[in-house]
């Protein structure tokens, strides 16, 4: 065991991935001599080489589109978008072709393609830099979706994603990168795509969410103990496939949801969590179902991004809220 931060053990599973599998090459904007804008794959290209370990045009479609030649016809790929916003000019490729290729060549040919990408707010970046756009491609069939929130949970996740035989679009939090350190095992373990973590046991309330808002609710989990309120915290890690079925178990104890994302709030992946919560366990709410997360507009500018996302003013006032519903 090493204590590491996300972006160390990202490293470390990307080398382990490369020495594993000789057809396992790793392509994006900066991600070779520089090591990538957070320097996430520092060092790499030293011992894989340009081959393996190739620096590309500043061209999210052209990355994309060669890393989806590759797939099928025999690589494992893992393409960096640099910044999740940036994923748009991506999306005809990842939607139309990386995501359907099983599907519409009748299981001829599948796209075993990593796609990865920092998102998420807190850091103070400029606009197109802090996007969470996850409900996008929650949307896109044939799609698997991942964001972990600890070092832990990310290698474990990514090479599990790596050694898929399908597509997965891995995104990771730049708020989280080096924001702590924790014991990761050195040996290569997977953990199973579509599997969410129960952080903490509770009996009141469930909080569902994902990615950097899980630091601040572990916090938050632990103020309201001191209140004798007993808080049971899902980390979801996938996306899509949702584990819907740890949810519905959860809310069947607790009787009370709230969901906490950064994504905008309309049509996000809350939504859809509270639908399927409506119609698998309606019966067990005995207050309506709260969503906290970012606002219906585009990412804010920086002096305001604190009261934009998820907060501890606004997340206790919907447990507040729900725990007191009559």
């Amino acid at each position: 065991m090493t204590e590491m931060t996300m972006v160390q053990a990202i490293n470390q599973t990307i080398e382990l991935a490369l020495e594993k599998d000789p057809s396992v090459v790793l392509l994006g904007e900066d991600v070779g001599t520089n090591g990538g804008v957070f320097r996430v794959t520092d060092g790499l290209i030293n011992k894989f080489g340009k081959d393996r370990i190739i620096d590309t045009p500043l061209a999210e479609s052209a990355i994309i589109g060669t890393a989806f030649g590759m797939s099928i016809n025999g690589l494992k790929p893992i393409a960096e978008i640099q910044f999740m916003g940036f994923i748009y000019e991506a999306m005809d490729q990842i939607a139309s072709q990386v995501a359907r290729i099983r599907f519409k060549s009748a299981g001829r040919f599948n796209a075993p393609l990593v796609i990865r990408s920092p998102y998420g707010g807190g850091v103070r970046a400029p606009e197109l830099h802090s996007d969470s756009l996850e409900a996008l491609f929650s949307h896109t069939p044939g799609l698997k979706v991942v964001m972990p929130s600890n070092a832990y949970d990310a290698k474990g996740l990514l090479l599990a994603a790596i050694e898929d035989e399908d597509p997965v679009l891995f995104l990771e939090p730049m708020k989280l990168y080096r924001a702590f350190k924790e014991e990761v095992p050195d040996h290569p373990y997977t953990i199973p795509i579509g599997k969410a973590a129960t952080l903490e046991e509770g009996n009141d309330i469930t909080i569902v969410s994902w990615g950097p808002p899980i630091i601040l609710l572990k916090k938050i989990v632990q103020i309201y103990k001191q209140k004798g309120i007993s808080i049971e915290l899902i980390d979801l890690r996938t996306i899509a496939p949702l584990d819907i079925e740890t949810i519905v178990k959860s809310v069947t104890k607790t009787e009370r949801l709230v969901i906490v994302h950064e994504a905008v709030k309309t049509n996000g992946v809350g939504a859809e969590i509270a639908a399927l919560i409506s119609e698998r366990a309606i019966f067990s709410l005995v207050a309506p179902i709260i969503r906290v997360t970012g606002f219906d507009s585009p990412y804010p500018v920086t002096t305001v991004e604190e009261e934009w996302l998820p907060n501890l003013e606004r997340i206790s006032d919907a447990i507040d809220q729900i725990i007191t519903y009559d």
